[in-house]
């Protein structure tokens, strides 16, 4: 694939680089990560799990994915 339909991104500290059109959906498949387990972060704003097929990365977003652990 040619270098003009790859954007790159930040997650969780990780450079990655991926296609452009690519959904936070996409991402979270990609990465294997049980949405029901994650609170997901698109530039420091917290995104609701519902529009994830709706938002498409861009060039230098950064991701945050943050996995909830129970504990007592």
């Amino acid at each position: 694939m040619n270098k003009k339909n790859k954007i790159k991104i930040v997650v969780n500290g990780k450079l990655l680089t991926v296609n452009a059109k690519f959904s936070l959906k996409n991402l979270i498949e990609k990465l294997k990560t049980p949405i029901s387990k994650v609170a997901i972060e698109l530039n420091e704003e917290i995104i609701d799990k519902r529009k994830l097929k709706k938002i498409f990365l861009k060039n230098k977003d950064k991701v945050e994915i943050v996995h909830f652990i129970g504990g007592g």
